[in-house]
């Protein structure tokens, strides 16, 4: 055993202590002499955040299921803390045990957001285990990354050992059964990732070669060795009933963002919005049953003790199952106090109903995704929403009480005209113009209509991964036409407006469509100081655009150059069962404002089906 205790000196020095000293209720507890495998699960952003994420709470529970693993937790040091570690030396260490993390076998991270990238880098200095892959000894823990982020794992290349391309749930098991047999035989670290690379799922980034046009597109991406498949494919959990779900969910000691049990109800999304990264990768949709969900609440809230609970998914109203859920939670648990949080519905007359019994409709406010500001930008998004509906939902919420709206925009979408940015104040305007001209007795005081817009990324594996993005100053120009728009409007009183930063716009869209050239950018970048690039006060845009001249890059090559149709991108080598050819025909459906029905009215042949269940297993209409 490694000797770290947190000395009351260093505790008494920084801020919110109890992030770092574990213990937490329903924390797993082993005896690290008598497991196989150490596993450290890693999460490159402040405890709050980290606690927060469900993902992380699922590999934690299906890791210690294992007697032979033991899986602890790791997050990255505050500024406070990062600082004191160095001056004292203090390698980063694990919660549960408080063992440094250079004592693991594996150390996972989960890579959730782009601007986390630089997080990842401090978690590996301050494990002191070596930032880049090469530069690792004979037994430093392997390096694993998973997460939404690795769906264009290139950027990161360079200081991952391996990438897990998919769900979880599927390969892990695979993965520890064959590092104990390649620990116990005494194996070295390069014949362990050629092994790796075999498991279905899995892409090490050392076993590939990437070379370039004279333009700085790819040539070719190819294996280096023939264990190294041409083409990874993501791992998919068909069954979401029978698998790995925490009943027992950690609580912290500390109020963290998304402080309460998560039922994730579904995964995927029926709706194809051409922005959304998730609604492809995470395809097929599927759902779980209605008793498994009652079983996991009940066993999640007496484990817990927590005074609320959420549905988790991309858009809860397109589960099933959704009424008999709702119902059952608010017969169980309304008594008890147990608060009921409903987000991603589309706003119709079951939702208002439901919401309208869990919410205190005076204090609360209803939020809607039109995410643009025009019929003609909806349809080029591929939103299946019209302003009639959008119009009715309001309408209908403040019948039910309600006087107070949300409204999420995105601007710099493709094909998108000054009439679509104005057409944002004009849609905030006429939905409070309706709340005016309702009868006086639905009327409780002025209405509150907030308008938000973020700037839009192009994502890998989207429709939009082809578009073009908007200059900073660009997205700023955009933002003022819209905010003096809003100021023109009528009830300009009862509406606000407020938009993203575009120069974490433009450092997410380089990030995002990034290459392994990325890797010395990000690594200079740390190398400035730069951390917690998530967090406003700590964001340095200036930095980043250093780095990437003094590494001989153009940042408009990542992000507003055009991209021919048959461009090889550097994630082209994952296979996410969503072809490149339908993504291509949805693009240029999207050129032409043509949309694209939703899963359950027709199947678009997007590929997913080959996975052999979920919904499209359910289409009765089936594209081959």
């Amino acid at each position: 055993m490694y000797d770290l205790a947190l000395t009351e000196e260093l505790l008494l020095k920084i801020e919110k202590p109890v992030r770092y000293i574990g213990n937490e209720v329903n924390m797993v507890r082993k005896d690290p002499e008598k497991v196989d495998i150490r596993f450290a699960m890693c999460f490159p952003d402040v405890y709050e955040i980290g606690m927060s994420h469900l993902g992380m709470q699922i590999i934690y529970d299906m890791l210690n299921r294992r007697e032979d693993v033991y899986c602890e937790r790791v997050f990255s040091p505050w500024t406070d803390l990062d600082k004191e570690m160095r001056i004292d030396r203090i390698p980063l260490f694990a919660l549960e045990s408080q063992d440094p993390v250079f004592m693991f076998d594996f150390m996972a991270i989960t890579i959730q957001y782009e601007m986390c990238y630089t997080n990842i880098l401090q978690m590996l200095d301050l494990a002191g285990i070596g930032i880049y892959a090469k530069d690792r000894r004979e037994d430093a823990p392997f390096v694993i990354g998973g997460g939404p982020c690795t769906y264009n794992p290139e950027p990161l290349a360079d200081f991952f050992d391996m990438f897990y391309i998919g769900e979880g749930e599927t390969v892990y098991y695979q993965m520890m059964d064959l590092y104990k047999e390649h620990k116990a035989a005494g194996g070295s670290r390069a014949d362990f990732l050629k092994k790796a690379a075999q498991i279905p799922g899995i892409y090490v980034p050392s076993l590939y070669e990437v070379t370039y046009h004279e333009d700085g597109t790819i040539r070719s991406f190819v294996p280096k060795i023939p264990e190294a498949p041409a083409t990874v494919l993501k791992q998919v959990q068909m069954d979401l009933d029978h698998t790995f779900y925490p009943k027992k969910q950690l609580v912290p000691y500390l109020k963290v963002t998304q402080d309460r049990c998560v039922l994730e109800i579904q995964r995927g999304c029926i709706r194809g919005c051409r922005f959304c990264q998730a609604g492809m990768i995470y395809r097929p949709l599927r759902e779980r049953s209605l008793a498994m969900m009652t079983d996991v609440a009940d066993a999640a809230l007496e484990s817990t003790g927590n005074d609320e609970i959420s549905l988790s998914s991309l858009s809860s109203s397109d589960y099933s199952q959704l009424p008999g859920l709702c119902n059952y939670l608010i017969d169980h648990y309304r008594k008890k106090n147990v608060n009921i949080s409903l987000p991603s519905l589309r706003i119709d007359a079951f939702s208002l109903d439901v919401m309208s019994k869990v919410q205190d409709v005076r204090k609360s406010s209803l939020t809607f995704a039109p995410e643009a500001g025009t019929q003609r930008m909806r349809d080029v998004i591929n939103k299946g929403l019209t302003q009639e509906m959008i119009r009715h939902g309001a309408t209908e919420a403040f019948k039910g009480g309600w006087n107070k709206v949300k409204l999420y925009f995105m601007m710099g979408l493709p094909t998108e005209t000054e009439e679509d940015m104005k057409g944002i104040a004009h849609l905030a305007e006429t939905i409070a113009m309706d709340y005016y001209q309702l009868p006086s007795e639905y009327r409780h005081g002025r209405v509150s209509v907030g308008a938000s817009c973020s700037f839009f990324v192009p994502k890998p594996f989207t429709p939009f991964q082809w578009a073009q993005m908007c200059e900073m100053e660009e997205y700023q120009h955009r933002a003022h036409i819209v905010n003096d728009e809003f100021k023109k409007q009528h009830n300009h009183r009862s509406l606000s407006f407020k938009w993203h930063d575009s120069k974490t716009t433009v450092v997410e869209g380089i990030l995002a469509r990034g290459d392994r050239r990325l890797s010395k950018v990000i690594y200079d970048v740390y190398k400035k100081g730069c951390i917690y690039d998530a967090w406003t006060e700590y964001f340095n845009y200036d930095a980043w655009m250093e780095a990437m001249e003094e590494n001989g890059l153009d940042y408009h090559f990542y992000t507003t150059r055009p991209r021919d149709l048959d461009e090889i991108f550097p994630w082209d080598f994952i296979d996410i069962g969503v072809t490149k050819a339908f993504l291509k025909r949805e693009w240029n459906k999207a050129m032409a404002g043509e949309v694209t029905p939703n899963c359950r009215e027709k199947c678009s042949g997007c590929g997913a089906a080959r996975f052999g269940g979920g919904v499209c297993f359910e289409s009765k209409s089936k594209v081959d």
